[in-house]
Formats: C-alpha cells, sequence, structure tokens
C-alpha cells in the first residue's frame, strides 16, 4: 500500500514492494502472479475493511449519507489509504492501467448506493433517478476531491465538516419539505 500510495502505479517498482515485505521478487509473484494482480489485491483489501466496519447490513437511506460523513471523518486518520486510492484513482484514468476496470466498477456501484440512500432519506420516486444520480455524483466528487485537497493541506481542509455540508445541502434541495430550513411562525 505504502509503495503504491507514494509512486502511483507505474513507479513503484516490485523490487521496494518486495524489500519492503522482507520477500524477494520471485516471492511476491509467488503470491500474487503479476504485479497488476498485486495492485488490485491491495484496492480490495482497503474496501473490505472499509465493508468490514459497515458490519453485516449496509445502511440505508440516512444512515448511509451519514457512513459517508463517518468515512471522511475517519479517512483523516488514514493518510496512507485516502493517499494510495487518491493516486491510484486518478493514475487509472490511463491507457491501459490494470486498476482502470475496479475503479470503473466501483464508481458505478457507489454511485447507485448513495443515489438510492438519497432516494430513499428524501422519499422520492423513481422518476426522479436523473436528478438523485447526479446528486450522488456531486457527493462522490466532493468527496474525492477533498481528499486530495486534504492531502497538499491537511490543515486547511476537514474532509467530514465539507462533506456533511454538500450532503446536507443536497437534502435539502432534493426534499426541501423535509430538509429544508424550518418555515417561520
Amino acid at each position: 500500500m505504502d509503495t503504491f500510495a507514494a509512486r502511483g502505479y507505474n513507479n513503484a517498482s516490485l523490487a521496494e514492494i518486495a524489500d519492503r515485505v522482507g520477500l524477494t521478487q520471485a516471492g511476491v509473484l509467488h503470491y500474487f502472479r503479476s504485479k497488476a494482480l498485486l495492485l488490485t489485491s491491495v484496492l480490495e483489501l482497503r474496501d473490505r475493511a472499509d465493508i468490514e466496519q459497515l458490519g453485516p447490513d449496509r445502511p440505508q437511506g440516512l444512515d448511509f449519507l451519514r457512513h459517508l460523513v463517518n468515512t471522511a471523518l475517519r479517512n483523516a486518520e488514514r493518510e496512507g489509504i485516502v493517499r494510495l486510492y487518491a493516486v491510484l484513482s486518478a493514475e487509472s484514468v490511463t491507457d491501459d492501467h490494470p486498476a482502470q476496470d475496479y475503479f470503473r466498477d466501483r464508481y458505478d456501484g457507489l454511485r447507485v448506493f448513495v443515489a438510492d440512500a438519497l432516494r430513499e432519506a428524501c422519499d422520492l420516486p423513481a422518476d426522479r433517478a436523473e436528478m438523485t444520480g447526479n446528486a450522488a455524483n456531486a457527493i462522490i466528487a466532493v468527496m474525492d476531491g477533498l481528499q486530495v485537497q486534504w492531502l497538499l493541506s491537511p490543515d486547511s481542509v476537514d474532509m467530514a465538516a465539507s462533506t456533511d455540508l454538500v450532503v446536507t445541502s443536497l437534502l435539502a434541495t432534493l426534499a426541501p419539505e423535509r430538509f429544508g430550513p424550518p418555515s417561520p411562525s
């Protein structure tokens, strides 16, 4: 994780990775047939840790949106994981990158989860799918962008507070009758 996070996929060498874990390059390749398989295994390990923290049931609706804010809060304590994700997700847009399918699938699945959570929290009909899909894209983009800003200037960026502000604002936009400011009495 540390090597990929610091150097990216293309600049990380199997020799350095092997040295860091106390193996030879052949030893690393015994467990992971290729550098690409090692990379995807590292990414899957990152996701497994986050999924295990959720417990047996994925939160729904507003609870899932709160989970996103809590994830941003937790990420402020995991610089290596955040750096790994930021570097590799950006790098994956290049031609033939071995993590391209991983990130494409991850974003597809995450968009569905966030859009469903917004729809459930706001009690919106299915015909508002385009609007909740756009809102889901915005939340994901904000979270990813905040990670990059935080990595560059951790004392200037509160990822959890900014994520909460965006989620709260989108809820008020999608369902003002539920989440908007109270009416003057």
